[in-house]
C-alpha cells in the first residue's frame, strides 16, 4: 500500500488509516484479543497507521497487537481532552502504559472547535510539546469537526497534524460546508501541515453511494491518509482493495451490504439527557422522557455512549 509523509513530520503513513473506535466499547465491543487480531491483519495487508483516543478505550486491543508488530514500522495516533498540565500528564501516561509503548507517534487534542479552545487548552499543549522535546511524542496535532479550528491552527505552528471530517457531502462538519473545510485544509497543507481525514462515509449515511465516497477522498490531494473505522476482516479487505484501486469481489461487497450499522438506544434508557448534551451533531432529542434519533444527522461516532450512566447506547 502507498505510504506518504504526514506533512513535514517525517512520519510515513499508509494511505489507509485503521480507525479503532468502532471495535471498542462504544461500538462493537470486541475483546482485546479480537481487536488485536484485526489490527495485525490490517498490518499484514499494508496498513501501518492506526488512530485511537483515550475515549475509545481501545488501548488494550492495540497493546496486544503491538506484541506481534514491528513498532518501528507502525504509526500510532491518539488524542485526549486535556486542558492543564496535570490532565495532560495523566492522559499521556495512561496512553503510554495502556499501549505498552515508550512513545506515541502523534498525540492530539480531541475535538477542538476554534482558536478559543486551542488557547484554553494551551497549558496541556505545552506539556505535550515538552514530551515531544524528550522524544516521547513525534508530532503534535488536533482533531476537529470545525472549519474554524482548522483556520485557527494556522496561527499555531506547533500544530503539525490535523484530523478533520472529510467526506463528499460534508456530513458532520459543524460550522460550514465541505468546500469551506477544503479551503481551510488546503491552507494548512500549504503551510506544511499533515492531514488525515475522518468520516469518509459520513458515519454510514453515505453508504448508498460508497464508490463516489471513495473516489472523492482518494482524489483529494490535501489528504496524506484517511481513517476508516474497521471491525471485521471483511471491512479491512474491502477498504484495502478500494484504497489500492483493486477490484472488489462481488461476494465481499454483498456480505458488507448486509452489515449497515445504526445507533441503538436500549429500552431501559432513563431519559437523563446526558447524551443530548454530548452530541455536537444535534442528532439526539429528549422528548417526553425518551431519546429520539435524527439518523440523517448521526455520524455514528458513539461519543454519546461515553456519557450514558446506564450503558444503554451502542452502535451496531
Amino acid at each position: 500500500m502507498q505510504r506518504k509523509e504526514l506533512g513535514k513530520t517525517g512520519i510515513k503513513v499508509s494511505k489507509l488509516c485503521f480507525g479503532s473506535l468502532t471495535m471498542g466499547p462504544l461500538q462493537r465491543n470486541l475483546s482485546p484479543e479480537e481487536g488485536a487480531s484485526l489490527i495485525r491483519y490490517g498490518y499484514e495487508r499494508g496498513i501501518n497507521f492506526l488512530d485511537s483516543a483515550e475515549l475509545y478505550e481501545t488501548y488494550p486491543h492495540i497493546n496486544k497487537a503491538l506484541k506481534h508488530i514491528d513498532r518501528s514500522d507502525y504509526v500510532i495516533a491518539s488524542k485526549c481532552y486535556a486542558y492543564s498540565k496535570e490532565t495532560a500528564e495523566e492522559s499521556f501516561e495512561k496512553a503510554l502504559k495502556g499501549l505498552g509503548t515508550e512513545y506515541i507517534d502523534i498525540f492530539m487534542l480531541h475535538e477542538q472547535t476554534s482558536g478559543l479552545t486551542i488557547k484554553g487548552h494551551y497549558e496541556a499543549i505545552e506539556y505535550f510539546l515538552k514530551m515531544k522535546s524528550q522524544g516521547k511524542i513525534r508530532a503534535f496535532g488536533i482533531s476537529t469537526h470545525y472549519v474554524e479550528a482548522v483556520r485557527a491552527a494556522l496561527k499555531y505552528p506547533e500544530i503539525e497534524v490535523i484530523h478533520p471530517i472529510v467526506n463528499m457531502n460534508g456530513l458532520g462538519i459543524q460550522d460550514g460546508s465541505m468546500d469551506e473545510m477544503y479551503e481551510a485544509l488546503k491552507s494548512f497543507k500549504k503551510s506544511g501541515g499533515g492531514i488525515y481525514g475522518m468520516k469518509p462515509l459520513g458515519g454510514g449515511n453515505l453508504l448508498s453511494n460508497v464508490d463516489a465516497c471513495f473516489d472523492y477522498v482518494l482524489n483529494l490531494e490535501i489528504l496524506d491518509s484517511i481513517a476508516f473505522g474497521m471491525q471485521s476482516f471483511d471491512e479491512i479487505d474491502y477498504n484495502v482493495k478500494k484504497i489500492n484501486g483493486e477490484t472488489v469481489d462481488a461476494s465481499l461487497a454483498e456480505r458488507l451490504r448486509g452489515h449497515s450499522k445504526q445507533l441503538q438506544i436500549a429500552e431501559w434508557c432513563i431519559g437523563c439527557g446526558a447524551c443530548v448534551e454530548k452530541c455536537d451533531h444535534k442528532a439526539l432529542e429528549l422528548n417526553r422522557g425518551k431519546i429520539h434519533i435524527n439518523r440523517s444527522k448521526c455520524v455514528l461516532c458513539g461519543y454519546c455512549a461515553s456519557v450514558c450512566p446506564e450503558f444503554c447506547i451502542k452502535v451496531y
